[in-house]
């Protein structure tokens, strides 16, 4: 039996960079983002100090999370959290202001979607430090259609699950954050967007270790057909090869469909792939059965 499965946020500052107002000693940025709540980040005392990181694309964000260093936790008092496309702090939206939030605690703070590729802490005022145990982002890559869609494939390898390919982390951190089949005969995974789309093009991830040529000879095809699981559906493209962990963009020429499928027509095959992008202009329709 095929198992539908869907998304679920992953927390994307983990794959963007870091970056602070100052470094007091070796309470570096990064250590925002380490998953110890034993270290934190640290300012010198100065005025409006700040935190960032960048996301590397921009995402829709639904939720940010922050955790206070388990002392002297009064620092954070009145950081403001912001969300947007511009180096300039002040330029970018407001998601929330922390009020307060108690020594070694972790507080969610909801965007409701705000777009943006930084997100940024900082505290306005003189004679501040701002100090972070750890930060969360949540949420989607802005204008990829994939996000709001369902995952299936064909069968999957041990904790490799069709989801893993929309969830907006494109593997490079692990490659247990991909979607991969067993090895059979014409496997395939399928995105269903829920509604018909006009699929612009389609940007498909590879994993970046070993076994690059799982994706080699896959076909992109896209239509509204579940015949045969939706594989009979036109083709958009043929992937030849990917290199390790690189990113791919194939042209669909506006091609209407609701599902997205890539699939091996071969022999002995394994179907890998760490992140499965689309982009279109718009839903054909907005009612789907």
């Amino acid at each position: 039996m095929i198992k539908m499965s869907y998304l679920v946020l992953l927390n994307a500052a983990l794959w963007g960079k870091t970056s602070q107002s100052s470094n007091y000693l070796q309470s570096g940025p990064e250590l925002a983002l380490d998953g110890l709540l034993t270290s934190w980040t640290h300012t010198n005392t100065e005025t409006n100090p700040w935190w960032r990181v960048d996301l590397l694309k921009v995402y829709r964000v639904n939720r940010v999370t922050i955790t206070n260093r388990p002392g002297n936790g009064l620092r954070i008092n009145g950081a403001v959290i912001r969300i947007g496309n511009f180096l300039d702090i002040y330029n970018n939206r407001i998601c929330a202001v922390i009020s307060t939030l108690a020594d070694g605690a972790t507080a969610t703070f909801s965007c409701g979607g705000m777009e943006g590729r930084y997100m940024i802490v900082h505290i306005p005022g003189d004679q501040k430090i701002l100090s972070l145990s750890e930060a969360g982002v949540y949420g989607y890559l802005a204008g990829n259609l994939a996000v709001d869609g369902a995952a299936t494939q064909s069968s999957t390898f041990t904790g490799w699950f069709a989801e893993k390919a929309i969830d907006s982390n494109r593997g490079l951190q692990q490659n247990t954050a991909c979607a991969s089949t067993l090895n059979q005969t014409n496997p395939w995974w399928r995105l269903d967007l829920r509604h018909i789309y006009r699929v612009s093009r389609v940007v498909v991830t590879n994993r970046k270790d070993c076994c690059t040529e799982q994706m080699n000879g896959a076909e992109i095809r896209i239509g509204n057909s579940l015949e045969s699981n939706g594989n009979n559906n036109p083709i958009c493209a043929v992937i030849p090869a990917i290199p390790a962990g690189e990113s791919y963009s194939y042209s669909c020429g506006g091609m209407d469909g609701r599902y997205v499928n890539l699939i091996i027509p071969e022999d002995m095959k394994i179907l890998t792939l760490c992140e499965l992008e689309v982009y279109g202009e718009g839903s054909v329709l907005t009612t789907v059965q």
